[in-house]
């Protein structure tokens, strides 16, 4: 076959490219030279937005949506946390779906199973349970909870009647999963599972550095711990503050294992929780996972920086914010401040594609975001 050589530029005729992509349109053909600098950027260039949902402005909508709609008609009373860029697409970054979820006294969300993996992260009231392959776990404010995918999971509500109700955090790979098409769901054949287990054996059997001689983990790549008791992590955080040099980009911070492998609780979620101790002022630095926080205690500010933007965000307990990709991050607090925070950084991991720029004082931030 001969291939025609290109012409010069000056003797092509003016509308002989736009011939050329209307001719070919028709067989699905599209020229790359047209897309390329967008599909291969020189940086990260996330159309996500920062955003800042303050607690005391969101918990009079779940108030609303518990007096409309009961858990069991909407399968799950939640609330998403949409990006303001990304709007219709229950998305909070464009991996990552998050949501506030309110289950009232006497109410039960069905038993069901799907492949996403998500987490929960208790954020107001007791008194509701998470039941995850047969065991059960009481929910308390900060507790992180694990559903690995394909397990049978429903919640309970066990409070007094006349309690406000608890809310939580969830967070799930469904953007991930979507962009696979490898998302799977079913409805359990009773609204509640069997209890198969008392509650603790998961965590009595892999959380004290030990783990059963025979058989693997119950739940493949997942952590066989499904419950990290809030009461244990903010011990560790506050003795380390106390007996420990601070990270000058994030105070004290810790990151959820499973105790297994050392790795990521989640294939496709990692988990942090961080204190800030009080009056501390983080250097900058950005990564490419986006991250999605959770105010546990204290108040704080964050400060951030892309292409030349700033977004300035005064955070207070139970607020919830998300940092987009490559937006460079710095964290204040005045009083101190507890934060968990999740990201999908296993699965860039798994990709060999993360990457992480810490800088060593402010005013990299104007040299590195013109």
């Amino acid at each position: 076959m001969q291939v025609a050589r290109p012409a010069n530029a000056a003797t092509v005729p003016a509308n002989a490219r736009s011939q050329l992509y209307a001719d070919m349109r028709p067989l699905g053909l599209t020229p790359l030279w047209e897309v390329l600098h967008a599909l291969v950027p020189p940086q990260p260039n996330t159309p996500c937005l920062p955003a800042h949902w303050p607690y005391a402005q969101v918990r009079p909508f779940l108030q609303r949506a518990g007096q409309v709609i009961s858990a069991e008609e909407a399968v799950r009373r939640v609330l998403v946390l949409e990006n303001p860029a990304l709007r219709g697409q229950s998305c909070i970054t464009q991996s990552l779906y998050a949501g506030l979820q309110l289950i009232l006294p006497g109410e039960i969300a069905p038993s069901h199973r799907h492949t996403q993996s998500a987490l929960r992260f208790v954020v107001e009231g007791t008194g509701a349970y998470t039941a995850v392959d047969g065991e059960r776990t009481a929910m308390h404010e900060g507790d992180f909870i694990i559903t690995p995918s394909w397990t049978w999971h429903d919640h309970g509500c066990a409070a007094d009647a006349h309690a406000d109700g608890v809310v939580w955090l969830d967070g799930l790979d469904i953007p991930m999963l979507r962009f696979f098409d490898a998302g799977f769901a079913q409805n359990h054949a009773q609204q509640v599972q069997p209890v198969s287990r008392a509650e603790g054996t998961s965590l009595a059997r892999y959380g004290h550095n030990m783990a059963p001689v025979r058989g693997g983990s119950p739940f493949a790549v997942t952590s066989p711990i499904f419950s990290y008791p809030y009461e244990r992590s903010r011990e560790a955080l506050h003795q380390l503050e106390r007996s420990a040099p601070l990270d000058a980009w994030d105070g004290v911070k810790l990151r959820y294992i499973n105790p297994l492998t050392g790795g990521s609780p989640m294939p496709t979620m990692a988990t942090f929780m961080q204190r800030l101790p009080a009056g501390f002022a983080g250097l900058p630095y950005r990564q490419t996972d986006g991250c999605v926080f959770s105010v546990v205690e204290g108040t704080g500010e964050a400060l951030l920086d892309h292409a030349g933007h700033s977004t300035h965000i005064s955070f207070a307990p139970r607020d919830h914010f998300v940092v987009p990709a490559w937006h460079t991050l710095r964290l204040d607090s005045v009083s101190g401040c507890v934060l968990f925070s999740y990201s999908d950084r296993p699965a860039q991991q798994a990709l060999g594609i993360h990457r992480e720029e810490q800088f060593s004082s402010l005013s990299h931030i104007q040299e590195h975001n013109p």
